[in-house]
Order: structure tokens, then C-alpha cells, then sequence
């Protein structure tokens, strides 16, 4: 069952985005895309992700219609995730994006740069206190 979308937005992109939106979604509908795969491929495919984190997100795509979760009734028990069709319907789609951020790596790699430049802060700039402190202490 498809689970009706808080807030839907007006326009189709941005019901669009805000459908696969999330840290994780793009790329492990990504991998789903190659074929059923279990939590375990989908963690070691995506290893900086969480297992919390990975089973939230594959229950949004799930709800969503965009993943299927197929439980296997068999000891040790087995669980598969693949995409549904209006999953895999998003795949020429996720290949452009891929293409495209492949052609503007270099670009975006700076812009990324730039902006951990505004966004993070600086640690270890020393305060007005601490350069007073290490100029007394060079007079002794």
C-alpha cells in the first residue's frame, strides 16, 4: 500500500524530490536498481550509512512504492529488497543525475569546497585571550 505523502507539493517536481528526498534514498534505490538485495549487501554497497538509518530509509521507499520488502520464510530467515516498478520507472532518471554529477565533478568539488568554507566553523583559530597568553609567555 502506497502511503499518501504529508503536504504534497503542487508542482511535479517538487512532489518528485521530496519523494526520494533523504540522505540515502537516491542511492539505495541506486543499488536496488541492479537487482534484489539483502540488508547486509545494501550495508556493506553503503557503508557509511547506519543500519537504523538504512532500514528507515528502505521503509520510506517502501511506503512510498518505490521498494519492495520480500520476507522468505526459511531458517536462518531471509529478507529481499528490490524496486517496484514505479521504483525502477526512476532509474533513467537517477542515471542522468549520476551522468550528470560525473561531467561536473570538478565544478561541484570546489563549490563543496566553498561552502565548507562558510558553512563549517573554524576550530583551532586561538581567541584574543589565547594569542595574549602566548605573547607574555615568549617575554619571559
Amino acid at each position: 500500500m502506497v502511503k499518501p505523502i504529508k503536504n504534497l507539493p503542487v508542482l511535479p517536481i517538487e512532489r518528485a524530490i521530496r519523494t526520494i528526498s533523504g540522505r540515502w534514498k537516491a542511492v539505495i534505490l541506486y543499488h536496488l536498481f541492479g537487482g534484489p538485495k539483502r540488508l547486509t549487501d545494501l550495508t556493506r554497497l553503503i557503508p557509511a550509512i547506519s543500519q537504523k538509518v538504512l532500514v528507515q530509509q528502505l521503509r520510506e521507499l517502501e511506503a512510498h512504492g518505490l521498494a519492495h520488502r520480500e520476507v522468505f520464510r526459511q531458517v536462518p530467515p531471509r529478507v529481499d529488497y528490490s524496486a517496484t516498478a514505479l521504483g525502477l520507472s526512476l532509474e533513467p532518471v537517477m542515471l542522468a543525475l549520476c551522468r550528470w554529477g560525473q561531467q561536473h565533478a570538478e565544478a561541484l568539488d570546489e563549490v563543496d569546497r566553498l561552502a565548507d568554507c562558510i558553512v563549517r566553523p573554524v576550530n583551532n583559530i586561538p581567541t584574543q585571550v589565547e594569542l595574549g597568553k602566548r605573547s607574555s609567555a615568549r617575554a619571559l
